[in-house]
């Protein structure tokens, strides 16, 4: 048994009422008696327990961490702390974007355990992509999710005060910070024991991985970037599997990896499961071009979220009263705005560059590394299967090898399309 905390021990769904009971804003919540509350441990993430409560007057989600990530096991020890930081990440995105993440009700330190909102009629947006549901609304809402957490955290809207202690405090959370730097910016460009990949078709892929001194550079470059810039407060785990939604609210979820880091992480991982979505619709559809349409709205989508995020982030920078590290004192007049106005695009054009190559970071360690997605796990038939993963792995080269190649997000939809018309590898 792993050595806990004081305090500590791990709920279950039996011991988790009376935990519950003990506090009478829950009580309260769930309304009844603790008789009549029904309890689910519903976490099929890789690393906490989750658990739905319902009551009589309403329900709530009960998220605890574990001593080790619960994908492997005991055998990968974890810090518990990983739920201060994402309880104190999600009350920094309720400030900044209300509504847009489940509301937090209360922090337990020495159970690390939150108390949240229940998200209902709310489901993983990733199983809702497999299943080919469009979400109209959803690229308005997570561009104005990123713009506001992003913008409002970074130097261009804080204080030098106020980010520095950010910046430290989420510095803690650094054993979550060196997985993300082992497993995606490293492992799958190297023999690992962590690594798997769709066999025996992607072998050669893996060996190509490994064996490209121009795709170590290039992933290498980002992993320099990921360690030392501090840009905002990113959630460090934006994806499709980060976020509940329905056909008018989106929800973004799990931010247990927050840190203070480069912008583009966040927006490229986004964008980055948006494409392994795109691929792996052929997989998912009964015909072949069943799924063109949805293809289609994934494109639009893509677009949307990039543009909607650049156009939403320059207005906060156009519009904010004190910019920290572009002082308005410098930039009066009118010859001073042209010159700050030009600075802003050539910051949001540096950024795009920045998240297309996480964008290619994402890919392949989707595909070669320790954690898969089901949106191409799920396709049973294994070298279709393959044949997606190897069209989602020539973009992730692509991406991290010639970024300057795609000038625009235009360019990434078409690079998709064209790739998606290739004959199959296998």
């Amino acid at each position: 048994m792993l050595d806990t905390p004081p305090g500590y021990q791990t709920l279950t769904e039996q011991t988790l009422t009376d935990f519950l009971a003990e506090d009478e804003s829950n009580a309260k919540l769930l309304g009844g008696k603790p008789s009549d509350w029904k309890i689910n441990e519903v976490g099929d993430g890789n690393l906490n327990l989750v658990f739905i409560v319902r009551g009589p007057s309403g329900g709530l989600v009960v998220k605890q961490s574990l001593p080790y990530l619960r994908l492997v096991g005991e055998s990968w020890p974890l810090p518990l702390n990983r739920a201060f930081f994402e309880a104190e990440a999600l009350a920094a995105q309720w400030k900044h974007a209300p509504n847009l993440v489940p509301q937090v009700f209360k922090y337990y330190p020495k159970m690390y355990c939150i108390i949240m909102e229940l998200l209902e009629p709310h489901i993983i947006m990733r199983k809702g992509m497999i299943d080919g549901i469009e979400y109209p609304q959803f690229a308005e809402a997570i561009t104005e999710f990123m713009a506001a957490t992003l913008f409002e955290t970074s130097d261009l809207a804080q204080d030098t005060h106020t980010k520095r202690a950010g910046v430290k405090m989420f510095s803690g959370n650094d054993t979550l910070c060196k997985i993300t730097e082992d497993v995606i910016f490293t492992e799958p460009y190297m023999e690992h024991a962590n690594n798997r990949w769709t066999a025996p078709y992607l072998d050669d892929y893996a060996k190509r991985w490994r064996d490209d001194k121009d795709l170590a550079v290039g992933i290498s470059r980002l992993k320099q970037k990921f360690l030392t810039c501090t840009e905002a407060l990113l959630h460090a785990d934006l994806h499709t599997g980060s976020i509940m939604i329905t056909k008018t609210d989106t929800r973004v979820i799990d931010p247990e990896f927050a840190f203070y880091g480069p912008i583009g992480f966040d927006v490229g991982k986004l964008i980055a499961n948006l494409i392994i979505s795109y691929f792996s619709q052929a997989g998912h559809e009964q015909q072949p071009g069943e799924r063109d349409q949805y293809r289609r709205w994934i494109c639009d989508t893509i677009i949307q979220v990039w543009n909607g995020f650049r156009t939403k982030f320059l207005e906060r920078w156009r519009n904010v009263q004190s910019v920290n590290a572009y002082p308005n004192a410098l930039f009066e007049g009118p010859a001073g705005e042209a010159a700050l106005e030009a600075e802003r695009i050539a910051y949001m054009d540096a950024l795009f560059t920045d998240s297309l190559g996480f964008c290619g970071a994402s890919l392949t360690r989707r595909i070669l590394g320790i954690a898969h997605n089901i949106d191409l796990e799920n396709i049973a038939d294994e070298r279709q299967r393959a044949n997606c993963e190897a069209r989602t792995l020539e973009v992730s080269r692509l991406l991290l090898t010639n970024t300057s190649g795609c000038t625009s997000i235009d360019d990434v939809v078409a690079l998709l399309e064209r790739q998606h018309a290739t004959k199959d590898c296998f």
